[in-house]
């Protein structure tokens, strides 16, 4: 029987290498702080691809929240990798505290380095094992993406304003999909996973999927959900339904 690394290992490499199925990733800043741990087990027990955590630093973002603390402590718990957004300033400095914390994705936000150093910042998530993700704010130009966009695991799209959860949907964000979807065909990464964090719930989740994400985040929409395993599995539903993939996938 496969130990819990082994498979998180393994999902890790099924991330590299595919997006053919569509998931949720619940983002923990939703969740029940007091009550954290059984939260889990319900969104893990639901058919959760990962657990999405929102670092924030209250100077990239107006808004501090979790750290490497709360990284370490759900590293050995976690049955599912823990998709780890950094929303800091500062990532070529902080990158090796969150790897060696248990960061299995790592995504740092375009608008914080040149494209040198973005590169610099990818090779290093890759040497430690983890896959490498870029988010770009809402008003960021795309382009930015050309220069790494081949070295890339994945693309973290905010459909809101970074920095709050419960944010609504900013109109258009799904034209942003497409087209990055389009410039990793063009450079050879079909297999780039594109994910959206912002707004998205049942109503708003096709949208994106249409366009070409496999992979959303959900904050409010699950965790505030009186049934959080239900609601999980609806999303995933509905979004897999346009992006003509089965839900799930090769994650357990």
């Amino acid at each position: 029987m496969k130990t819990t690394r082994e498979v998180i290992m393994n999902a890790i490499e099924t991330l590299k290498t595919d997006c053919a199925h569509f998931g949720v990733a619940p983002s923990i800043l939703s969740a029940d702080f007091l009550h954290m741990a059984d939260d889990i087990v319900k969104i893990e027990d639901a058919g959760a691809r990962v657990i999405h955590v929102d670092v924030m630093d209250g100077h990239f973002v107006p808004n501090l929240t979790m750290g490497i603390p709360l990284i370490k402590q759900l590293k050995p718990f976690a049955r599912i990798p823990l998709d780890v957004h950094l929303m800091i300033d500062n990532p070529l400095v902080q990158l090796p505290w969150f790897l060696r914390a248990g960061s299995d994705i790592v995504t740092i936000h375009a608008e914080t380095l040149n494209a040198s150093d973005t590169i610099s910042a990818i090779e290093l998530i890759h040497e430690n094992g983890a896959a490498a993700g870029v988010s770009i704010k809402p008003h960021t130009p795309l382009d930015v993406l050309k220069p790494y966009i081949a070295q890339l695991d994945q693309v973290l799209v905010m459909s809101v304003e970074p920095g709050f959860s419960g944010q609504g949907y900013i109109e258009g964000s799904e034209q942003r999909v497409s087209e990055i979807r389009a410039m990793g065909n063009e450079h050879g990464v079909s297999h780039l996973c594109i994910e959206v964090d912002g707004g998205i719930n049942r109503d708003t989740v096709a949208r994106v999927a249409r366009a070409g994400a496999n992979r959303v985040v959900c904050g409010s929409a699950v965790f505030g959900a009186d049934d959080m395993g239900a609601e999980l599995q609806e999303i995933e539903r509905r979004g897999a339904a346009v992006y003509g993939a089965p839900a799930g996938g090769a994650w357990y």
